[in-house]
């Protein structure tokens, strides 16, 4: 599928209600290792996800952009990551995705934003006999997220430590096997005002094919629902077909797209 240019809305979603999304994502995910830089939002922390660890460019500033490249470098250099910015319609200055370009950084990671603004008011299925769902608090999701896809310690860590201090609060779920409690699978909600964003919908490996994803989305966006919301955005990676087409049969419809880009 060819990626649309990062200022393609290709869902027809009102631009106003697709702004409050992207500043509602980034909300949700915000670390406590972030600052200002004449405009755009430097985030270094050493989670997982890269939305937590990117250049923003919320707004357009005063300084050159070469002279911004360079004062951010610095900051990703002192904390260890290498320096990507995140590219969305909403980036600033306009042309900023083809000035990187011309300067040599790779495109990598192209997303769907998608938007669902019809949510279920009937009540979510039940889980499968033999399990249960179970809430889970900030780090017990985090670890529980983590352990599904193997990832280190230090990324569980900062993972939960960016949940726990969030802006906007997170419920956290998984569908737990009662016969040894092992986690099938898992997913959160953050909510802000009468949006809601899903994250982290994740399932093992073993317990694919089988509707527990399906299922926990309609439970995420129920008990959303039932706290006010109206509507739900999530993100997903373009190429990932299993997954947007469970969340095309939940009512999710595209509504922008953003990529990353890194320095050779």
């Amino acid at each position: 599928m060819a990626s649309p240019a990062p200022g393609g809305r290709p869902s027809g979603v009102a631009e106003d209600l697709l702004s409050r999304i992207e500043d509602a994502s980034l909300n949700a995910s915000a670390p406590s290792q972030q600052r200002w830089l004449d405009g755009w939002l430097l985030r270094f922390s050493p989670a997982k996800a890269k939305r937590a660890r990117c250049i923003n460019a919320v707004a357009a500033g005063r300084l050159p952009v070469e002279r911004k490249l360079a004062l951010a470098a610095a900051v990703f250099a002192d904390a260890g990551l290498p320096m990507i910015v995140r590219m969305t319609p909403f980036s600033e200055p306009a042309d900023l995705d083809s000035q990187l370009a011309a300067r040599g950084f790779n495109r990598f990671d192209d997303t769907r934003v998608m938007v669902c603004c019809r949510l279920p008011r009937s009540a979510p299925r039940p889980p499968p006999a033999g399990t249960r769902l179970v809430p889970l608090d900030a780090r017990n999701f985090a670890r529980t997220v983590g352990a599904l896809r193997g990832s280190p310690p230090a990324q569980c860590e900062a993972h939960a430590e960016r949940l726990a201090q969030a802006p906007v609060p997170h419920e956290g779920y998984a569908i737990v096997r009662d016969s040894d409690g092992a986690a099938l699978a898992c997913g959160q909600f953050a909510r802000e005002a009468e949006l809601v964003g899903l994250y982290d919908i994740f399932t093992a490996a073993s317990q694919r094919n089988q509707g527990l994803a399906h299922m926990l989305c309609e439970h995420l966006l129920s008990r959303a629902a039932s706290a006010g919301a109206t509507c739900a955005y999530l993100q997903v990676e373009s190429d990932n077909a299993p997954a947007r087409r469970i969340y095309a049969d939940l009512g999710f419809s595209e509504g922008y797209a953003y990529h990353y880009r890194q320095a050779r």
